[in-house]
């Protein structure tokens, strides 16, 4: 196999991946298990890549798998900004990673979790 089945099913195992995968977008890092954290690594950085070629295809793929949530909300000079998920990806992240070839997350490990053991992790954006 090529990918993690990460102890769920299929439908499950991608619903959790594109929560994961937005959670990082927003807050440009997480606290995760290493397995999942590896998962993860693979679709931000595609969604990271999507962003860069900027075209009309490339936001209808990441819009159809990214959640649509928003991002940040703040006030500029008496106007209300909005922005989502999927502005982030395609206006932010596309400007800071234009000059990089991939490699946009890293992660740290953090040690095992109190319970069961899990080796955890943070994964970041670079």
């Amino acid at each position: 196999m090529a990918y993690r089945k990460l102890g769920r099913s299929s439908a499950q195992r991608k619903a959790m991946l594109r929560d994961l995968t937005t959670d990082v977008i927003i807050n440009e890092r997480i606290v995760t298990t290493e397995s999942r954290a590896k998962e993860v690594r693979k679709f931000v950085d595609k969604m990271i890549t999507l962003g860069k070629k900027g075209d009309l295809s490339a936001r209808r793929k990441a819009a159809a798998f990214l959640r649509r949530e928003l991002a940040d909300a703040r006030i500029e000079d008496d106007e209300v900004i909005i922005e989502s998920v999927l502005d982030r990806v395609f206006n932010t992240y596309a400007e800071r990673y234009a000059d990089r070839n991939g490699g946009y997350t890293r992660i740290i490990k953090k040690g095992p979790r109190r319970g069961d053991a899990a080796e955890m992790v943070i994964l970041e954006l670079v």
